[in-house]
């Protein structure tokens, strides 16, 4: 059995043309759409303390056939990807909250 770890690496040129590199930690799709969940991916160790661990979470759209990834801006439609995402990806890292 291999237990190596190999995550989902992708970029994302933003509309600056900047490059940012994040691990794919899930993705799904609804009724509403297809969606991932990115965390970013740093060389620097500085970069990685001063992160703030929050989960990323975008649609995927198809423009002539090409994936693209687009920030969901409707309020209610985020909460409720989110809570998916909160969901799956605590049973998948088998995360608890403390009290």
């Amino acid at each position: 059995m291999d237990n190596e770890y190999n995550p989902d690496i992708i970029t994302v040129v933003d509309e600056d043309g900047k490059e940012h590199i994040f691990e794919e930690l899930d993705r799904i799709e609804t009724d509403e759409g297809r969606y991932v969940a990115l965390i970013p991916v740093y060389d620097d160790s500085e970069e990685i303390l001063d992160d703030d661990g929050e989960l990323i979470i975008l649609r995927v759209i198809e423009e002539n056939g090409e994936p693209f990834l687009t920030a969901i801006e409707d309020f209610k439609e985020f909460e409720k990807i989110g809570k998916i995402f909160q969901e799956r990806l605590e049973e998948m890292f088998e995360i608890t909250e403390e009290e």
